[in-house]
Formats: structure tokens, sequence, C-alpha cells
């Protein structure tokens, strides 16, 4: 998709999903969350031209739909590259040093908190609990949690990812 046009609506596929969503919500606005995530991986990201099409949708203001998309970080307001990496920034994680830890991702990747590489497989950010005080740091890829970490193990998942690996989805706990 050319990032300078403009987009306006759902495909018919999206629009079918989303009257399936509708019916198991007495008002409609309640279904923000679950289209915001079709809206997602329908475009890639929630664009401001998707704010609207989504607070239209569902009779809400683009402002409401914009609260919603900045609450979640499971949701994108920009592009990310092939491989979101969240490091968990929280007090248990930054006790077992998670900024040590996010100065490694840093300095591996060469970017900052927020920012993407430059061949577009990476996307660096902080968020605020991943629920693994027990296992810390931690941090999640792609929805898949990788805990205890260390320097050595963040190489690890780093030249994987390079290689094409895909992230392994596991149980919290279960590195």
């Amino acid at each position: 998709m050319n990032p300078t046009s403009k987009i306006t609506a759902f495909s018919e596929k999206a629009e079918k999903e989303i009257r399936e969503i509708l019916t198991r919500y007495p008002d409609k606005r309640s279904a923000l969350l679950p289209v915001l995530n079709l809206a997602q991986a329908e475009f890639g990201h929630i664009s401001e031209d998707v704010m609207v099409i989504v607070a239209n949708r569902l009779d809400l203001t683009p402002p409401k739909v914009y609260e919603v998309l900045t609450f979640y970080t499971l949701l994108n307001e920009k592009p990310v590259g092939k491989y979101l990496i969240q490091l968990c920034r929280t007090l248990s994680c930054a006790l077992a040093g998670s900024e040590n830890i996010l100065g490694h991702f840093q300095q591996k990747l060469g970017i900052g908190i927020g920012k993407t590489t430059a061949d577009g497989l990476f996307t660096l950010r902080t968020v605020e609990c991943l629920a693994s005080c027990g296992t810390a740091p931690a941090v999640q890829i792609n929805g898949a949690f990788y805990e205890n970490l260390t320097r050595e193990k963040v190489d690890r998942i780093l030249d994987d990812l390079k290689r094409g690996a895909e992230p392994v989805p596991k149980a919290m706990g279960e590195n």
C-alpha cells in the first residue's frame, strides 16, 4: 500500500468480520477493541485515516478511538518492524536489570526506544508490565515471551530472528 494514499474503507472481508463482531455487543461502541484489532490486521497499524473509519463505523469520535489506541500497547499508531520488541520496564524488571538489557538491545540494533531499524526488521519499545515479575527481566517479541534475560540471551534471540527464525510463543515461565 502506498503510504501517502488515504484509506477510506475496510475490505469486504473485514466488513463481514465487523458485522459478525457487532452481533456480540448490544452497543456497537463496545466493539471498539476487537474492531481496532481487526483494523490493525488489515492495515498494519492504526493511522488517522483508520481511526476516522473506525469511529464512523462505531458511532464514536476519533478522539475516543485515539484514547483507546494509545492506552493499549498491542495497538500500533505507526508502522512497526517485522519484529516488535517490547521490553518490560516496571520495578521488578528494573531491579533485575532491564535497563542493562534495554541498553544492550539499543546497542545491538543501533536504535532508540520507539524507533525501527533501517531494514524494517526491528522496532524497540518499553512497556509497563508483562506480568513476569518472578522471571524478570522479560521481553515480548511478536507475542513470544523471553524471560530471565541476559546479554547473551538477547544476542541469541536477535541472531535467530535475523536468520529468519520466527519467535516461538511460549507460556510465561517456560524458557
